[in-house]
């Protein structure tokens, strides 16, 4: 019975093995048939960012189960991840509470407490996050003055729930898509006016100052008629968007001519059957299939011109290209509140300004962690001898 003693010390340091290794995230790069992933993904000049989606944080709602386990791995999800991939900038794709458009300003406080402890490590980095369905409600409960509050605690939003910034001379959109599928409101206005700023913006950029001088006067005379614009910048010449909504889906919805990727991901489709059985995903302000409007994807695609869409909502991962060409990938939930095996993307942007790379990362299934704790713990219960070794000693 020596032995047993001698076990129990080994599973204990096992589990703690255990813990640090379940949580580094394996990651697989997308295939593209684009000759820039040929490029050498790891130059120093390259912008590496990180995008994750729908935390679903419950702040001091949290049960017992979701704060003394889910909320500690995804601690440790998130720490990990910033040690083996050293992103240069994190992207938060919207959803970070659970039930946000719910919850009063003082519970939202202690969500946005909870989203600052997991950041840990990211604390330091730049770092943008949009705001999804579950932050600001449905059409019917927009507020803007919720909104005005909710985006001044996040950086780089506006009032109307979006940002612009530049990054190693990479530059990115962020849009309340919320708002956009919310008819005439103010809101959507004031999305619209972000919409034709950068549009502005970008033809300054590409075709010169003179030659949009009466683009931009006709914008002003027609502030609060958000007609067509005519852009005759080529497609992907503008900066990456970011959205929490995906655009319309103007191709096969099934992530067409991405199969063999798709392979690889068969459990995470098939895990996504579970998601009727979760309560925190199985109703909500909008259906994991809604998109943003047919209308409104296209004024998009005429104003801004993408270089790249990334979206989220669905918590599936997908990756597809758009009729003018346009490639949208869509980030998986980050968290086992929605889904048994949660995922992130990284992105990165290569020194040459075009070429984009995609990676995705998927972390442990709840269930198997759980299924190695029960393992843990009838093996444990083996070596109980142990405690009376230690008070002998």
């Amino acid at each position: 019975m020596a032995w047993r003693p001698v076990m129990g010390l080994i599973l204990i340091f096992a589990l703690v093995i255990y813990e640090e290794w379940v949580s580094i995230p394996s990651c697989k790069l997308v295939p593209t048939s684009s000759t820039d992933l040929e490029l050498d993904l790891d130059h120093p000049d390259d912008l590496k960012v990180m995008l994750v989606a729908n935390l679903l944080l419950l702040g001091s709602e949290s049960p017992f189960f979701n704060s003394n386990f889910r909320d500690y791995y995804l601690s440790k999800f998130f720490r990990k991840s910033f040690e083996s991939l050293k992103p240069d900038m994190l992207l938060v794709l919207g959803d970070v509470s659970a039930k946000g458009s719910e919850l009063t300003r003082s519970k939202w406080v202690s969500v946005l407490h909870q989203f600052h402890g997991l950041l840990g490590p990211f604390i330091g980095l730049p770092y943008h996050v949009i705001l999804g369905d579950r932050d600001i409600g449905e059409c019917s409960e927009l507020n803007v003055r919720s909104v005005n509050w909710m985006a001044s605690n996040f950086p780089g939003l506006d009032s109307a729930g979006c940002g612009a910034f530049e990054i190693s001379n990479i530059s990115f959109v962020s849009l309340n898509a919320v708002a956009l599928l919310c008819g005439n409101n103010n809101l959507r206005f004031g999305v619209e006016k972000v919409v034709e700023r950068e549009s502005v913006d970008l033809q300054i950029e590409t075709e010169g100052a003179a030659e949009v001088m009466n683009k931009a006067s006709k914008l002003r005379e027609t502030e609060h008629n958000f007609g067509w614009k005519e852009n005759s910048i080529s497609s992907g010449s503008g900066p990456v968007l970011l959205l929490h909504f995906p655009l319309y889906q103007t191709v096969d919805s099934n992530c067409s001519g991405f199969n063999a990727f798709k392979r690889t991901l068969k459990h995470s489709r098939e895990s996504s059957n579970m998601l009727g059985s979760r309560r925190l995903v199985e109703t909500g302000p909008y259906k994991l299939s809604q998109t943003l409007p047919r209308n409104a994807t296209e004024y998009i695609f005429q104003a801004l011109k993408p270089r790249i869409v990334f979206s989220a909502h669905t918590h599936e991962f997908c990756d597809q290209l758009h009729s003018d060409g346009t490639r949208e990938v869509s980030v998986p939930a980050m968290t086992w509140n929605a889904r048994d095996d949660p995922g992130f993307v990284v992105a990165t942007f290569h020194r040459n300004r075009r070429a984009v790379s995609v990676s995705y990362c998927s972390l442990a299934r709840e269930s198997h962690v759980i299924i190695a704790y029960v393992s843990f713990v009838v093996l444990f219960l083996s070596t109980i001898p142990l405690l009376r070794y230690l008070r002998i000693l």
